[in-house]
């Protein structure tokens, strides 16, 4: 089952090229409506100023708590960190907008999980086929920083969605702070499940857990994380995809 949340094309209104507000031309319709936190969340009161400061700023953007996208009925988890301020955070769809969602994309495009072409924007008619991705923190920390007070704050946010997806038995963690939710979030202890590239980790229950570094540009241009490594870690997913 694949998952198409955003219109493919632009209103009959909307010229091409014409800057939309996505909150309502394209706004993101979650994989799982009824565990998302409300528009204005206002459990984080930093990430609640940061969000406050960029509606007055940048009044087109998302700018709210991004939604989990993808398959409902997923096999595989993709655990993210938090929006990007010119990604996620921007255009309200996970991993899009900037250099981090092209490499995903693409990747994910290779092994069957997605279909269509990224094109960084939200009508560009991309959607996930097995796959869904949920993120540790919903809403834009500074710096790509979220406190430890406000990983935990948005852990039952991730929490709720993961068991809203009960065919999801592997899932992939996108990072250490990713490593670190997905980890409790799943039932393990730290720190017996170490994050390294590539390291599985099985769960309790019998889910498990493939750590990657993340897909940064940072981390793709300076050669932690290249293609092949990525590409190694979904291989990895589809061939335990059978044993849990």
């Amino acid at each position: 089952m694949d998952s198409t949340p955003y219109p493919t094309e632009l209103p009959e209104n909307v010229d091409e090229g014409q800057e939309v507000d996505v909150t309502t031309v394209f706004a993101p319709v979650s994989a799982l409506p009824e565990t998302e936190p409300p528009h204005d969340c206002p459990l984080c009161p930093r990430l609640v100023g940061v969000r406050e400061q960029l509606r007055t700023e940048f009044p087109t953007w998302w700018n709210a708590p991004v939604p989990a996208f993808g398959d409902p009925a997923a096999w595989l988890g993709i655990i993210g960190l938090a929006p990007g301020k010119h990604g996620a955070n921007r255009t309200g769809r996970a991993f899009t907008g900037d250099y981090s969602g092209q490499f995903l994309f693409e990747t994910l495009g290779r092994f069957g999980l997605a279909t269509g072409t990224y094109g960084a924007k939200v009508e560009d008619g991309v959607a996930l086929d097995g796959a869904i991705i949920l993120n540790s923190v919903k809403c834009l920390p500074p710096e790509n920083k979220p406190t430890p007070e406000e990983i935990r704050t948005c852990r039952p946010f991730l929490e709720t969605q993961a068991d809203a997806v009960p065919t999801a038995r592997v899932f992939v963690a996108l990072g250490h702070i990713a490593h670190q939710s997905a980890v409790k979030m799943l039932g393990g202890r730290l720190p017996k499940a170490r994050f390294a590239h590539g390291a599985e980790h099985v769960m309790p229950d019998g889910r498990i857990l493939i750590d990657s570094f993340h897909c940064s540009r940072y981390n793709v241009n300076t050669g932690v994380l290249t293609a092949e490594m990525f590409d190694a870690v979904f291989k990895r997913a589809l061939a335990l995809r059978e044993t849990v």
